[in-house]
């Protein structure tokens, strides 16, 4: 039997939809972990370092303010998303320039690094809102895992091989391998433009009654289960990003590592993150998504610490297979709780005013850690492990009170974290989690 047209275009769009990921993952493999690592090059302090994070997040939540507004004008999800993707393109040329003229001022590259940034937020609430309307609830985790699991070995990939462009060109002039990866991610992020506009936009229609503003949304914090679920996951961020900013500063700077060893021990935890991801998609369809936020908060939380006890490479693989675990089952469920707890009608502008306040926590978190991270005392011989602490104490509290105060939007099997621990480690898996096989047909 032929499917209905809809449901061909619906499969082709999920078709395109990952071919664009993999050009996208290939600029984010090819960027994101050597921001830090340039702008170091470039004489950089820790401040810089901090607004490094902070301004790119900053720009990405103020924007997407205005985002449903965007969408609504434009008449067209599909419409802002390919649009902003080609600007964001476009702003990697200047960067590519400035590397190939041996750097530039710290300022003026995060100026770089924040108008990429800004452009590509604008497109995320859309996109987001886009994606959910293609794929069945019921197997959104199961999906979007398998989904991730892809997109992020390219990541990984990717960013292997920057690494080693890297190493390769410090012999002789690793200015110009830092061109080579910023040209490269103009042309991959063409590319992913170029899959999105072949993407199917089923029809939206957007009414007064779905629109509440920012302040309607902030005043519901006390009732709104999802309103307290934003403000979980952006206080867990603040914490975070006091200190993630400054892992690559420790490992390049403090510890002297080269550019191999230090992309070796970055792309393993994103590495172990991609190959679970799948795995946790179906414990959360079966066990609820807040249930797999529950246990890998603390988690998360704990990991910095990790690094105060030991500075040993070996070790630190062990570190961040263990961050890997713990943050795959933590960002999936996150956004896949987004979309589970609003209506479609609702879910540009609660996709938007998710990552405003996140936007806002990763900024002010990572200009903090900027701002005190020299004037702490040392921990063991480094200020850096000292605001490795700090992070751990915060993140720990908001892992074990705030997530009490959340419910679960779906029905699912209840069952105890240790349960869902031993399952996900493979030493007693709850029934029904079998390996399964994801069809593009069985998710439209």
């Amino acid at each position: 039997m032929t499917p209905p047209p809809d449901q061909e275009k619906i499969k082709k769009s999920l078709r395109v939809s990952l071919w664009d990921g993999v050009f996208a993952c290939s600029m984010t493999g090819f960027t994101q972990e050597y921001l830090v690592p340039f702008i170091l090059l470039s004489g950089a302090a820790s401040q810089h370092i901090g607004l490094l994070s902070c301004l790119p997040n900053l720009a990405g939540a103020l924007i997407q303010l205005k985002s449903p507004e965007l969408t609504e004008k434009f008449g067209s999800r599909k419409k802002i998303i390919v649009t902003f993707v080609f600007l964001q393109a476009l702003m990697f040329l200047p960067m590519f320039y400035v590397a190939l003229q041996g750097g530039t001022s710290p300022m003026l590259f995060i100026i770089f690094v924040t108008a990429v940034t800004g452009l590509g937020a604008v497109a995320l609430p859309a996109w987001g809102s886009l994606m959910s309307d293609l794929v069945k609830e019921n197997v959104r985790g199961t999906y979007f895992g398998w989904r991730s699991k892809i997109l992020g070995l390219t990541t990984v990939g990717m960013s292997f091989v920057a690494g080693n462009i890297l190493h390769f060109t410090e012999g002789f002039n690793v200015y110009v391998g830092f061109a080579y990866l910023f040209f490269m991610a103009f042309i991959f992020r063409l590319m992913s433009c170029h899959f999105l506009t072949q993407m199917h936009e089923p029809p939206l229609v957007h009414k007064k009654e779905h629109a509440f503003t920012l302040g309607m949304f902030l005043r519901r914090v006390k009732e709104s289960n999802f309103a307290k679920f934003v403000l979980f996951v952006a206080s867990l961020n603040f914490c975070v990003n006091m200190a993630s900013p400054f892992f690559a500063v420790f490992m390049l700077r403090d510890l002297h590592f080269n550019y191999f060893l230090f992309t070796s021990i970055t792309i393993t935890a994103p590495l172990t993150v991609y190959l679970l991801m799948s795995r946790w998609g179906r414990h959360a369809d079966k066990v609820g998504n807040l249930k797999v936020l529950q246990l890998t908060a603390p988690i998360v939380s704990l990991l910095p610490v990790l690094w105060i006890i030991s500075q040993n490479p070996v070790y630190l693989f062990l570190t961040q297979i263990i961050a890997g675990f713990a943050w795959a089952g933590f960002n999936l469920c996150a956004s896949n709780f987004i979309f589970d707890a609003v209506t479609p009608e609702k879910r540009t502008r609660c996709i938007a005013y998710f990552n405003v306040f996140n936007g806002l926590a990763l900024c002010c978190g990572a200009l903090l850690g900027g701002l005190i991270a020299e004037h702490l005392p040392p921990l063991l011989g480094h200020k850096l492990l000292t605001l490795f602490l700090i992070s751990s104490i915060g993140r720990l509290f908001i892992a074990v009170f705030i997530p009490r105060r959340l419910k679960e939007v779906r029905n699912v099997e209840h069952v105890k974290s240790n349960r869902l621990f031993f399952s996900m480690v493979g030493v007693k898996p709850l029934l029904g989690i079998e390996r399964r096989i994801v069809r593009i047909d069985q998710v439209e």
